[in-house]
């Protein structure tokens, strides 16, 4: 008998014959995330198993935050013998208060007792040994849980993980990461489906801090508890802001400045075999996120923008930003770049042709390329 973890996986299930690679991806995954600390991980009858890690609770936290984990279970693999399965189900439902019902399912057919048999076999040796508990089949307190297998695995608890896709198996893109709220939920929705994501900062020293560079490396490093690390690219914005405050209109410096990181953006992103950018824009939440601001920053790219918070209010982002753990870290008290030289009269309804015009004053290429030469790239761990 060990101690073990029963890892469960979801969307995995639908993928017909491509479903061994994405397991591969997944058990993959799941060992990176916690060789560190001892994790044997191996797959068996569609269920990951993982066992001695050196700290349990530690482990399941890790395997949690692997993407394309539906759920885990700390459970007790012991051999199929009925009697010693009974005798572990009465201990570990010892203490519990309240209702119950066991669940058990029998994959190994040559195990003599089937299902419902063993459901209601093993419930009545709980109630036996612990009259205090009642029965509830439709909405317990807790789930005595049996799977016969090539051993039983018994278990009480689930442990819900953050599903989506396994890492890896959806292309690879690059993230638009400032310090703020959004930009690393954004990024964390389309890591969430599989995508290798890559963050690329705008900083703007001096009028931004090396403190505000460090909040967006430790949020990339929350964010890469997800994926194993994250490699971002921090481009010097200092000289680009500057040549748009002193030479162009003052209500189109927001949009103008959008899009030049989307220039930026998207050579990076090509640079470093990216498919695609995000954004963590949301309608009209702020100047540069109207429609009318969207159509224009679009118009100087042209691979595909994601923008999974489109629809999105504030509310609803910060929730999010809550439980993938970035929203302390974001709400620190440090300018971005998006602060610097704001106009106080943006202008909401840009026109592309106006925006042309004020770049006209501009030497752009010779601004982008100096940027992106000038880049500095770091991972983060």
């Amino acid at each position: 008998m060990r101690d073990v973890l029963l890892v469960r996986f979801g969307e995995v299930h639908l993928k017909g014959q491509n479903r061994p690679y994405f397991l591969r991806k997944l058990v993959s995954n799941v060992r990176r995330a916690v060789e560190d600390i001892g994790g044997h991980v191996w797959l068996a009858d569609s269920r990951i198993y993982v066992s001695q890690a050196q700290d349990m609770a530690q482990c399941i936290e890790r395997v949690c935050k692997v993407f394309g984990v539906h759920s885990v279970s700390p459970a007790v693999e012991m051999d199929k013998d009925y009697e010693a399965i009974a005798a572990q189900c009465v201990e570990m439902m010892r203490g519990k208060t309240g209702s119950f019902k066991v669940n058990a399912r029998r994959s190994d057919k040559r195990f003599p007792m089937d299902s419902m048999v063993l459901q209601r076999e093993l419930g009545g040796r709980i109630l036996e040994a612990m009259p205090h508990l009642k029965v509830d089949v439709h909405k317990p307190d807790h789930v005595m849980s049996v799977e016969i297998r090539d051993f039983a695995y018994l278990y009480v608890d689930e442990v819900m993980g953050v599903g989506g896709m396994p890492m890896g198996t959806g292309g690879r893109a690059a993230l638009l990461l400032s310090g703020g709220i959004d930009s690393p939920v954004a990024g964390w929705s389309i890591m969430k489906r599989g995508v290798q994501v890559q963050g690329i900062h705008f900083h703007s020293f001096p009028y931004t801090s090396e403190r505000a560079k460090q909040k967006v490396l430790d949020l990339a490093a929350i964010m890469g508890e997800y994926a194993g690390n994250m490699l971002v690219h921090v481009v010097p914005f200092t000289e680009i802001q500057l040549a748009i405050h002193e030479k162009c209109p003052d209500e189109l410096g927001t949009v103008l400045m959008r899009r030049y990181m989307m220039r930026i953006a998207q050579r990076l992103a090509q640079k470093n075999r990216c498919q695609a950018l995000i954004t963590g824009e949301s309608i009209g939440q702020v100047a540069s996120q109207t429609m009318e601001a969207l159509v224009c920053t679009d118009q100087v790219v042209d691979m595909p923008v994601f923008r999974p918070l489109i629809g999105m209010d504030k509310l609803e982002i910060m929730d999010i930003a809550r439980k993938i753990g970035t929203y302390e870290t974001s709400i620190q008290p440090f300018e971005d770049c998006c602060t610097v030289f704001t106009p106080r009269h943006p202008c909401t309804k840009p026109k592309i042709e106006d925006l042309i015009q004020a770049e006209q004053a501009l030497d752009s290429e010779a601004l982008i390329q100096k940027a992106v030469e000038e880049t500095q790239s770091v991972w983060v761990k």
